[in-house]
């Protein structure tokens, strides 16, 4: 079966939480909760499925006209190496236009991906880091 990607599919806070748990990005999974708080109050979900089970995701905030957040970028370990990663931040690309810029905060393992997807490097970002 071929895989199929979806531009704000309706997810399950259980279908988020098994992405990141499976593919190896910290996040609160075990938190159902503030998994679907976290689904609800997106802005752009893309999200890549093999049938009924949800395989990888790309979560973003955004104004739609100037900026864009993308909160995460999560691939189930199986299903890496396939694309997928690189297809979710295209289709989100193509959903918010040329006019918009794409940042992101990178896990120390994916330093070296990111680049080859075609993002650049930023020296010049701040941040206050969560307590939880």
């Amino acid at each position: 079966m071929a895989l199929e990607f979806k531009v704000n599919e309706q997810l399950l806070p259980e279908q988020m939480a098994e992405v990141f748990r499976l593919s190896g990005l910290k996040r609160p999974h075990n938190d159902l909760d503030r998994m679907e708080k976290m689904v609800d109050q997106a802005d752009i979900i893309i999200s890549c499925w093999d049938g009924e089970r949800v395989v990888g995701l790309a979560r973003a905030i955004t104004d739609y006209c100037y900026c864009c957040y993308l909160s995460d970028l999560a691939v189930i370990k199986e299903y890496q190496k396939q694309n997928i990663g690189k297809d979710l931040v295209q289709l989100l690309q193509e959903t918010l236009g040329d006019q918009v810029s794409i940042v992101l905060l990178s896990s120390e393992e994916a330093l070296s991906f990111y680049p080859q997807i075609g993002f650049e490097a930023a020296t010049n970002a701040f941040r206050i880091a969560r307590k939880h």
